[in-house]
């Protein structure tokens, strides 16, 4: 199991992390003594480490920096300063990536993923996901339905099982762009429209319609 410390001196929202990433299979830790957050991460020996910048006594540019003497874990800001001065300081003192308050859980989990694939061989636990009458088999890019194998690509096995991992909830654009790309900055907003059609038209040649929702300005939905 992936240990993830959360150092946020916020308890409601380290609260909320917490229990978000223990959902995800996560063993996650918050932060108890700001005054040795070195102490609580040697004691921990996290995988990964969340970083708010606004810390007492030191902020989390320095703590990131003291860790990093010692070890080379990866580091997430979380910051309610995203401007690129913040960004630029996160990345010179040690950061791997840096998620602007507010957060979005979904995101913040997506990114952590991200994170410790490109960190270790981590690959998150396979679900049982359906599509109303049709099987999803990730192994085998595809959906199984009736005994026939609908064949999905990379991106439309990605989109549908992003939303299938939870379905009837809203998966923001960013989330399933993370997941496609591993990044939301420099992908063509349309790009993901584009592959989510493309979904579409597959899904439909099979005899399963209307079944993506798209919510404007948040993302998507899945009737499965």
């Amino acid at each position: 199991m992936y240990r993830i410390f959360v150092v946020e001196d916020d308890s409601v929202i380290a609260g909320e992390i917490c229990r978000e990433l223990g959902a995800w299979g996560f063993e996650a830790r918050s932060a108890e003594d700001f005054a040795d957050v070195l102490g609580e991460f040697r004691a921990f020996a996290p995988h990964l480490v969340l970083m708010d910048v606004s810390l007492p006594f030191h902020n989390g540019y320095f703590r990131c920096a003291e860790i990093r003497k010692e070890s080379k874990v990866p580091v997430i800001f979380i910051s309610s300063r995203s401007d690129d001065m913040d960004v630029v300081m996160a990345v010179n003192m040690g950061g791997d990536d840096y998620i602007a308050k507010p957060l979005s859980l979904e995101v913040l989990v997506a990114k952590v993923q991200a994170m410790l694939r490109r960190s270790y061989d981590y690959e998150a636990a396979p679900l049982q996901l359906r599509l109303r009458d049709a099987v999803f088999d990730a192994g085998g890019s595809c959906l199984v339905r009736a005994g026939v194998r609908i064949p999905l690509t990379k991106n439309e096995l990605g989109i549908l099982q992003a939303l299938l991992e939870r379905p009837g909830r809203i998966v923001r654009r960013e989330e399933i762009m993370l997941r496609l790309w591993e990044s939301d900055a420099f992908v063509d907003d349309n790009t993901l429209t584009v592959n989510i059609n493309r979904l579409r038209k597959t899904l439909a040649s099979a005899g399963i319609k209307d079944c993506i929702i798209t919510h404007k300005g948040q993302g998507y939905s899945i009737d499965a």
